[in-house]
């Protein structure tokens, strides 16, 4: 079915299992800061990483029949394990265009000097066939250091945050790149670009720290410009939040990490 564009102004949706996604809500703001934007942070459901992909797909299916419902003229997957696990199933269910994310290794082994990269990444993403066709793709080009994080994410979803275990943790997790000296570090889950000045000051100035914030925005960009779908206003674009999550939780949550207070509504 051939996609007709609706409205220029109509929003884009935008979806994680929690907070993780702002980092590319964050470039999806700087790059196209007049359109309109919906984050839906399924946080009832996070962290998705030790879902089965059976379970992401469906909580994916649900997410874009509300986005649909809202009008929307683009999705993007802003969590590397639900791309993984759903784009393919929501591409054949919807005519929408969908944008996901994926570790930045590409780039990686482009900046490495050294030739060894490292990943951090959710068990979900790791274990997924689309990250393991992508990694490789540059075996063969540099040395690729995986590492799965569980209780990162829960960490960075913490009412509380707290510095002393998220350093511990990033210290057991990182141990393996330090050792062998890796010049580039792929940050894997849109969460872990929430605390990416404690990841550099854990790997130290020498290692370039990497992710998919304004790749995601860009590409977005590109699509919505083909399709004659980028807005003509000159206006700053609304944006609005939803949970599946506690909304006071949620609020104080979403407002630590995108800097500014935020109104929330259920999903």
């Amino acid at each position: 079915m051939k996609y007709t564009a609706p409205l220029p102004t109509a929003p884009i949706g935008i979806f994680d299992s929690g907070v993780g996604g702002l980092s590319i809500l964050s470039g999806l703001r700087e790059l196209l800061p007049h359109e309109n934007l919906l984050y839906l942070a399924d946080t009832r459901y996070a962290p998705y990483g030790p879902k089965g992909e059976a379970f992401i797909r469906e909580r994916s299916f649900a997410i874009v029949d509300f986005f649909l419902a809202q009008g929307v003229k683009a999705v993007v997957i802003a969590c590397n394990t639900a791309t993984a696990a759903a784009i393919a199933a929501l591409r054949a269910r919807y005519d929408v265009p969908f944008i996901g994310v994926e570790p930045a290794v590409k780039t990686a082994a482009a900046l490495s000097a050294r030739g060894i990269v490292g990943v951090l990444a959710t068990s979900g993403t790791i274990a997924s066939d689309r990250f393991i066709r992508l990694q490789d793709r540059f075996t063969a080009q540099v040395q690729i250091l995986t590492r799965a994080c569980p209780g990162l994410v829960e960490l960075i979803e913490a009412p509380e945050f707290d510095t002393a275990a998220l350093t511990a943790l990033l210290l057991e997790f990182t141990a393996p790149m330090r050792e062998k000296h890796a010049d580039v570090l792929v940050l894997g889950c849109t969460h872990y670009s929430l605390i990416r000045a404690l990841i550099q000051d854990v790997m130290g100035e020498g290692v370039r720290i990497v992710d998919a914030e304004l790749a995601v925005a860009r590409e977005t960009r590109r699509r919505l410009e083909a399709l004659g779908a980028l807005t003509s206003s000159t206006a700053g674009g609304e944006l609005r939040f939803f949970t599946s999550g506690d909304l006071l939780q949620q609020q104080r949550l979403l407002a630590r990490y995108w800097g500014a207070a935020v109104a929330v509504s259920v999903f």
